[in-house]
């Protein structure tokens, strides 16, 4: 897992390495073990390293192979079978890094080497005999890749603080991002940002940039969900996506020259991960879980379920409570490492417990996913049960506002039409999906998980230099799993699938539980000085100058932030919306500390 950069001009002009002094230092936290910088004509490359398969220098990137180099940030789980492959047809490896598997493929096949790849990645690839550069991410856009065209060239990142470090890019407020923002509760699909200047390529896709400059993107992976002929009944449903879970979660073990742990919610999800791992004989298995000061409504915590899954299993488990004060006066550090805007109340959690579980070890597998995969949010019954269009039944259970209550939200020279409620319905009409909630879930999965919690736990988890990698989506698990009927999903409340494969493995208390979001009550119920902080940020004298919202509804905002309509339809706070996006622009972007 690592960072990487690069430019590239079309224009004649040779790449200048100091210009990627500043992106690798923007960087930096991502890849701690080592830096690399590679340069030929009018083309860059830096890397930052997380050292996990090949520890040796044999592994360090840039990577270069004849007149192929390349800057890979994320892992490849089949990287040993396609060595194996790969050296039967005659190619010659001179390291034991997955890093060298891509470059011998991309010899091998060219950009279909791409669908060969089982894994989560982003890598620029330079090819100097075509003189193009090849970009591409992975199918769910676990590892991210910014861009920024930039007069006569290119420049492209993991992270928008690297792109912002050049001081090229244009950071004005890019108002269809602004719309998905502020509607999709802080997702903004693929290829906008919340800025002007920053783009980012969409999973599953590669870009190709020609020697003329020319931009050509193509999607390389679809997601279908059709059932199977003939239709597996219950039963052997449950066997079937317990294998596919059993290899995802081995995988993840298996690929890695160093030790790797669990992050362990007490959650139904995180939960399987490591009993999944016990029952196929995994030794010396570490946990990590973290909790936050309860509010009156709210327990902070999930300790008494996350004891209970590691005194089962016998993991050798770690637990953090953070108080209040403590997640206040950490809260603006981990936005400023946020390569966007995120709303999920969990950030803060994610950030402080990678800070704390990086200094014992440096890979994680985490639950995420399993919610989207498997339905498990309480809004996809309702969809369901809503008549309509598809666009009908989903955007009242979803959106966070009207597209009148964001033309109230924002400032006037922001309005625009209502281009998220646009996106939306031209996605759940794509082909490929058998019903609604079938339609629903591979939006979700291939879209609005992409930018939320497989973003903030990217972003969260390599501050610290840690690795998280996410087993629920694996894509073959993930491919079965949609053709599994919707009922067996939906039933019991969701995740019914998940459910009947734990039964018997987990505690039943972890199997009965409900499900609830990771609690971090203190900013769900906005008071005190988490209210105060708030009210501070969009107040301030640099959020008049911006001016991006509408004063009036802020101060309405301000006056009721606990009333039913200051809610948005999944329980997010709308205040806290506003404020951390003022938040993230006034430090990431203007460069102001708090």
């Amino acid at each position: 897992m690592c960072g990487i950069c690069g430019s590239v001009h079309w224009d004649g002009r040779a790449a200048d390495v100091a210009r990627l002094r500043p992106m690798l230092e923007a960087l930096a936290r991502r890849g701690p073990d080592d830096e690399g910088i590679w340069q030929q004509r009018q083309v860059a490359l830096g890397h930052r390293r997380l050292a996990i398969i090949d520890l040796s220098p044999a592994g360090h990137q840039p990577m270069v192979d004849g007149e192929l180099t390349l800057a890979f940030n994320g892992c490849i789980y089949n990287w040993q079978a396609l060595r194996a492959e790969l050296e039967a047809l005659g190619h010659v490896f001179r390291s034991h890094s997955d890093t060298e598997v891509i470059l011998k493929a991309f010899r091998q096949w060219g950009i279909d080497c791409l669908s060969r790849l089982d894994g989560m990645f982003a890598f620029a690839l330079w090819d100097d005999h075509q003189q193009q550069l090849w970009l591409a991410r992975d199918r769910f856009g676990i590892k991210p890749l910014y861009y920024a065209p930039v007069e006569g060239g290119l420049l492209f990142a993991s992270n928008v603080q690297a792109l912002l470090a050049t001081g090229e890019v244009d950071t004005g407020i890019d108002p269809v991002g602004l719309h998905h923002q502020l509607t999709l509760h802080g997702v903004v699909p693929a290829p906008h940002t919340i800025l002007k200047g920053v783009r980012k390529l969409p999973p599953a896709h590669w870009m190709l940039m020609q020697p003329n400059g020319e931009l050509i993107t193509r999607r390389w992976w679809q997601l279908d969900a059709r059932r199977p002929d003939p239709l597996p009944d219950e039963a052997e449903w449950v066997e079937i996506i317990r294998e596919h879970l059993q290899q995802a979660v081995r995988e993840r073990m298996q690929a890695a020259d160093v030790p790797v742990g669990v992050l362990l919610s007490g959650g139904i999800d995180s939960s399987l991960i490591v009993g999944l791992l016990a029952e196929a004989g995994a030794e010396d298995l570490r946990t990590f879980t973290i909790g936050f000061e309860d509010a009156p409504e709210e327990k902070g915590s999930e300790f008494e379920y996350a004891d209970a899954v590691a005194q089962h299993f016998g993991t050798r488990h770690e637990k953090f409570l953070i108080p209040n004060e403590a997640a206040l006066a950490r809260l603006p550090e981990a936005v400023r490492a946020m390569s966007e805007p995120m709303f999920g109340q969990d950030a803060i959690g994610f950030y402080l417990l990678a800070e704390q579980v990086s200094r014992h070890v440096k890979v994680v597998q985490t639950g995420q996913g399993a919610d989207e995969v498997f339905a498990g949010y309480f809004w996809y019954p309702l969809m369901q049960a809503a008549e309509g269009e598809p666009i009908e039944r989903f955007a009242p259970h979803y959106f966070d506002r009207t597209h009148e209550e964001w033309l109230e939200t924002v400032a006037d020279r922001y309005h625009i039409e209502d281009v998220t409620r646009a996106l939306v319905e031209q996605a759940l009409d794509m082909p490929g999906a058998d019903t609604f909630m079938d339609q629903v879930l591979r939006f979700d999965v291939t879209t609005l998980i992409v930018d939320d919690p497989v973003k903030r736990v990217d972003n969260m988890t390599m501050a610290w230099g840690l690795e998280a990698r996410v087993p629920f989506l694996d894509y073959q698990l993930v491919e079965k799993a949609f053709e599994l009927p919707p009922e067996l999903k939906l039933r019991d409340g969701g995740k019914y699938i998940l459910k009947r494969i734990a039964r018997g493995l987990l505690p039943d208390k972890v199997v009965d539980r409900p499900k609830v979001a990771f609690p971090m009550p203190a900013l769900k119920y906005v008071r005190g000085e988490f209210y105060a902080f708030m009210r501070e940020i969009l107040t301030s004298e640099r959020a008049r100058q911006r001016g991006l919202f509408n004063p009036a509804y802020v101060e309405k905002l301000l006056r009721e932030p606990e009333a039913d309509w200051a809610y948005t339809a999944i329980q997010g706070s709308k205040l806290w919306q506003l404020a951390l996006l003022e938040l993230w622009l006034q430090q990431v972007v203007d460069g102001i500390a708090w």
